[in-house]
């Protein structure tokens, strides 16, 4: 693993409790960076907490709730300033990586219920818009900063039961586009990846047959791996990747065909 050059930054991760937030964490952290994890499930922020790793701080919060998240902003500043290493009074979140989300059931659209749709817009969408907006905020008055959303290939293509999800990943993608060019002035940039499916938890929220569709969409024949999706999410966080803004990252095998 090479190592990326984010010494000293602060980089919030939503959902880096498990799965591809996880991944990211990690590769952050062996970078340089200190992540800050805002996950929902208390599980993992007690796990990430007993660490007592001085590179990872965790706190739970539903990204749902607009309280919920402002607080979460203010808790980690107030961290980042009593325990940044640079001691500079100008401390504060380098990147938003937003990565919380679910697949929700696979349904056809005529049996899709109403609730899960919601549940899935509410989290897949609307949280990430709450984390993106709290983001803009802090890093436009700092005139620097990056932000990086997790959307995904379906949000492209639109994957045959699953229209939540697809629905809630295309929006994520169009958002990413909007704020990307209202900050493309500010020193800040917004970009997305839009992973094909990869192994992790959320599979346990999906059918075998489901599962077994999106393999046969990749041309190389195999799912993509936490690691290389957090290889190139990481990489959006970095200064070299100073001109890419509004911009859709693929991480597909070969199946996204634009």
């Amino acid at each position: 693993m090479n190592r990326l050059d984010l010494e000293g930054r602060n980089v919030v991760v939503t959902g880096g409790g498990s799965g591809i937030g996880e991944a990211i964490v990690n590769r952050l952290c062996a970078s340089g960076a200190t992540a800050l994890v805002w996950d929902v499930h208390q599980a993992h922020v007690d796990r990430l907490i007993a660490l007592n790793d001085p590179q990872r701080f965790a706190l739970a919060l539903d990204v749902t709730d607009p309280k919920a998240v402002d607080q979460a902003m203010v808790l980690s500043l107030d961290w980042i300033r009593q325990h940044n290493r640079s001691a500079s009074s100008e401390s504060g979140v380098d990147a938003m990586i937003c990565s919380a989300g679910i697949a929700g059931p696979n349904q056809p659209v005529t049996d899709y219920r109403f609730e899960d749709w919601q549940q899935v817009i509410a989290i897949n969408l609307h949280g990430l818009f709450l984390c993106n907006q709290v983001a803009a905020q802090h890093m436009k008055i700092r005139g620097k900063g990056r932000i990086v959303n997790i959307a995904s290939v379906a949000g492209k293509e639109g994957n045959p039961n699953a229209s939540a999800y697809s629905a809630s990943k295309a929006a994520v993608i169009a958002l990413t586009k909007s704020l990307g060019k209202e900050l493309a002035s500010c020193g800040v940039t917004v970009n997305c990846v839009t992973p094909a499916a990869v192994r992790t938890p959320i599979f346990d929220q999906m059918t075998d047959s489901h599962i077994q569709f999106m393999l046969s969409k990749i041309p190389m024949n195999r799912f993509g791996l936490v690691d290389e999706i957090a290889a190139m999410v990481c990489w959006l966080c970095t200064d070299e990747a100073s001109f890419s803004t509004a911009a859709v990252f693929d991480l597909s095998g070969g199946r996204a065909t634009y």
